[in-house]
């Protein structure tokens, strides 16, 4: 179990997060919905180590993150797809899927999961040689999540997946990202497509303010009154 308890994170003396507390259960995939500012990438960074948490608990199964370094975090079975993918863009396809299997736990089945990712994204095996850089956007995001895989993580975190691609290539990702789950990977999505991401998941919590406000089965967020009214248009 992935289990924030009471965090709160801070911009120097501004607050962003207030005693946010939730839990991701093993293979189980969930969904962080809200505006804009509201706190989500927030969140997600300082799951990872990417920002230092001011107080609270992140514990991943019975181990503390809070304190770790981000490669230590990496290493506990934690990954993140980060907003606007983060490629190392001057670099080959092939070489942005290495480093993801960087970590003493994945180098040793590094070809393994790398059919695996190219199995799933067969465009990738496509462009391998290809600079990062010059892939499409869509691309570029299968690119951000194969790396992610190839650490073989155990809890995948994902910061606005769909964020600037099309359609069509947004069903595709979300496809993927169900096979990726049921596999036995699990998945805390942060996304403003908020029917999409309530659609994909099994639970969803709203943050508002940098505070969770609602919490949920997707369906019951789904056909909720607020929820509907502040993010589905209806």
């Amino acid at each position: 179990m992935l289990n924030i308890k009471n965090l709160d994170v801070s911009y120097g003396d501004a607050q962003a997060l207030w005693d946010v507390s939730l839990t991701v259960n093993e293979g189980e995939s969930v969904t962080i919905v809200g505006p804009n500012g509201a706190g989500k990438t927030t969140l997600v960074n300082a799951l990872v180590g990417i920002l230092p948490s001011k107080s609270g608990q992140i514990v991943l199964n019975n181990v503390e993150l809070t304190r770790l370094p981000g490669h230590q975090i990496c290493e506990q079975g934690l990954a993140i797809v980060p907003e606007g993918r983060r490629l190392f863009v001057r670099m080959s396809v092939q070489d942005n899927l290495d480093l993801g299997s960087y970590t003493p736990q994945a180098r040793p089945y590094h070809e393994e999961t790398l059919a695996q990712v190219f199995r799933i994204f067969p465009r990738l095996k496509e462009r391998q040689g290809q600079i990062a850089g010059t892939l499409s956007g869509g691309e570029q995001q299968m690119l951000a999540i194969g790396r992610a895989l190839m650490a073989r993580p155990r809890y995948l975190l994902l910061d606005e997946p769909s964020l600037g691609l099309a359609p069509l290539i947004v069903d595709n990702i979300f496809e993927v990202l169900t096979e990726i789950n049921q596999q036995g990977v699990a998945i805390l999505m942060v996304e403003q497509n908020v029917s999409k991401a309530l659609t994909f998941a099994t639970r969803g919590y709203v943050l508002e303010q940098g505070r969770i406000m609602q919490e949920g089965t997707a369906e019951s967020l789904m056909n909720d009154t607020h929820v509907k009214q502040a993010y589905l248009g209806l």
